[in-house]
Formats: structure tokens, C-alpha cells, sequence
């Protein structure tokens, strides 16, 4: 059965309501980004979203290797998975917002695999060289058990080839049009063919640009700042573009120079010039339930067994009430299109 999933910033005063509202709409999952200079840190949050729930899985979306030490994040994490009775998931990628915010650049693909290959060790209690000095989680064996899944967010070619030989799940960020999954989702079989991995062993899912509202013109237009974000990820510099389809390898390398970071997922971003309609439309689904279930039911049977909602809001201000705002943009998605699509 499919999991579907919701991306929502954590925000103290809120995050426990919202995600108890998260859990009885029938979402399966809440992650929460890990961008210190745009939101509240997640990992507190997500142990009282945690608390006010009970089957709700609860992780990152994402963290990365780069503002977080392998240690730190595992014991976090660990302690997460013992307050919830196993319910923690770690979504990790290379960065973006976080790292650019404090004047760091992204951490490399090789970075990123040798940093997921320390959380895993140390989520197993067993022994990390670090630099010489034998590192260990020594409170694990006090607690139960709870395996944490690593969940890698991939956008380009070379991170979906590391996240299939080491992940336990892979979240593509290619944008929601059918071509760019098709894509990665070849990219990702191919290798898992290549390397002898059998294909039940790793899940396959996608962060979508989704929103749903009875008026289209009002989901096109609350789709755009989404839009952006994901066509940005993209276009990351140095990332290559020689794979991306015509409609999105222009803008893509456009905003590896003139990508307004300042505006990150902000709705007066400079960038948000560049998308027009037509490419939200094209990038994001967008629009009444029904064209949500027509637009989502083909990706799903691509292969997709996870989505992880991508949503718009209404409010841009102050932060609390855009989250409060977002997760009730998301009710319509979850009563009349999830249950079309499980």
C-alpha cells in the first residue's frame, strides 16, 4: 500500500495540534526540514508531534551531513525512535537552505554516503572510527531496538546511483511530471540491476509538488513557490543539467546564478519570475481533486511507494499560521485524493 506523507516546518506552540490533525486526516508520515535559519529545529519538535500521536511516522526532511555530526544526529534520532516506540525516520540529502544561509557550501555526494555510512553504525551501537578515536552511542543497550530507515532525498544522477547501494528508502526531488520520475526511477532500477540489489529491498518514492483546491487558477498560484524550489534543486551548481528535459534545463541553469536564496521558499523570491504558469502546471500537480487522483495515479504506477506532499499556503505570515494554514490547504488532498490512490 501506498505511504503518503506530508513536508511541514515545525513550529513550536503548533507542531504537537498539527500533527494529531496530520494523523487523523490519514496521512502516514510528517517529516520536517532541517533549516536552522528558516524554521524551528526539528528534532524537539518532532518528539512532541510524537507524543501527541500514535501510529504517525515522524522524521526529517531534510537533514544533511554537513550542520549535523553523524553522532548528534544518531542519538537524536535514536532517542526519537525510543520515545515513539520505533516511529523515527531520517531523510537526509546533500543541504541546501541550511548551508547557504550560513555561508557553507552543499556537502558532496561522497560526503554524503560516507556520513550516512557513521549514523547507520551508530544507530546500531556498534563502533565509529573517528579520525582514530573509536566513537560509540554507549546508552543504546539501556532501550529497545527501533531501526531508524535512512531516507535519501536524490535529485541527479550520481546521488540516485549512492542512495540505491546504501539507502533504505529513496525519495526522488525531480519535480511531479511524469518524464522526470520515469527518469529517475530508470536511473535507479538500472543500478540496482547493475550492483545485484534485488528491488524489494529498497523503497522507492518522491517528494510531489502537490495542491489541491477546488479552484485551479488558486492551486496553480499556491503551487508556484514550490514550483521554484524544487525546479532550483535542479539546477544546484555544479550539479549537471545535460539530463534535464528542455522545459526545465533552462530554467535549471538560470538559477544556478540567479537562484534568490535570500527568498527561499518565500513567495516574493526574485526567481519566481521564471515560472510561468504553464511550467507550474507541467512541474507540480496542481488543481481540483479530480485532476490530482488523474495526474497521481499514473506516477503510482510507475513504482512510486512513497509521496511526500509538497504543499502550498495561503499565509505567508507569520510563520506559525502559514503551517497552520498549510495543513489545512492539505484536507481536501487527504479526503478525496489519498484514498483514490492508496
Amino acid at each position: 500500500m501506498t505511504e503518503f506523507g506530508i513536508v511541514m516546518e515545525p513550529s513550536p506552540g503548533n507542531t504537537a495540534a498539527l500533527a494529531e490533525k496530520i494523523e487523523q486526516l490519514g496521512f502516514d508520515i510528517l517529516l520536517s526540514p532541517d533549516t536552522q535559519n528558516l524554521s524551528p529545529d526539528p528534532i524537539g519538535q518532532l518528539n512532541l508531534a510524537g507524543a501527541s500521536t500514535k501510529t504517525l511516522r515522524l522524521g526529517t526532511g531534510v537533514t544533511n551531513p554537513i550542520t549535523r555530526d553523524p553522532a548528534v544526529l544518531a542519538s537524536s534520532l535514536a532517542s526519537l525512535s525510543a520515545e515513539t516506540g520505533g516511529r523515527a525516520l531520517c531523510g537526509i540529502g546533500r543541504g541546501d537552505s541550511s548551508l547557504a544561509h550560513i555561508g557553507k557550501g552543499n556537502g558532496s555526494t561522497a560526503q554524503l554516503r560516507t556520513f550516512i555510512q557513521r549514523l547507520r553504525a551508530y544507530l546500531k551501537g556498534e563502533s565509529v572510527d573517528r579520525d582514530g578515536h573509536s566513537s560509540q552511542l554507549r546508552w543504546l543497550d539501556s532501550y529497545d531496538c527501533h531501526p531508524v530507515s535512512i531516507d535519501i532525498a536524490c535529485t541527479g544522477p550520481k546521488t540516485i546511483q549512492m542512495a540505491v547501494e546504501i539507502g533504505d528508502r529513496i525519495s526522488f526531488a525531480v519535480g511531479s511530471a511524469p518524464e522526470r520520475l520515469q527518469w529517475a526511477i530508470d536511473t535507479a532500477e538500472a543500478h540496482l540491476k547493475k550492483i545485484n540489489r534485488p528491488r524489494n529491498s529498497i523503497q522507492l518514492g518522491a517528494y510531489i509538488n502537490l495542491v489541491c483546491d477546488e479552484d485551479e487558477k488558486t492551486a496553480l498560484s499556491l503551487g508556484k513557490l514550490i514550483a521554484g524550489m524544487v525546479a532550483h534543486f535542479a539546477g544546484l551548481k555544479h550539479a549537471p543539467t545535460e539530463h534535464l528535459p528542455p522545459q526545465l534545463r533552462a530554467i535549471a541553469e538560470h538559477m544556478q546564478s540567479q537562484y534568490d536564496m535570500a527568498r527561499h521558499a518565500q513567495d516574493e523570491g526574485s526567481h519566481l519570475a521564471l515560472i510561468d504558469e504553464a511550467f507550474v502546471d507541467w512541474f507540480s500537480i496542481c488543481g481540483p481533486p479530480e485532476k490530482c487522483i488523474e495526474r497521481l495515479q499514473p506516477l503510482l504506477k510507475m513504482g512510486l511507494e512513497h509521496i511526500y506532499q509538497l504543499g502550498g499556503t495561503p499565509v505567508a505570515h507569520p510563520h506559525g499560521a502559514r503551517q497552520i494554514a498549510m495543513v489545512e490547504q492539505a484536507q481536501l488532498f487527504a479526503t478525496d485524493v489519498i484514498p483514490h490512490c492508496r
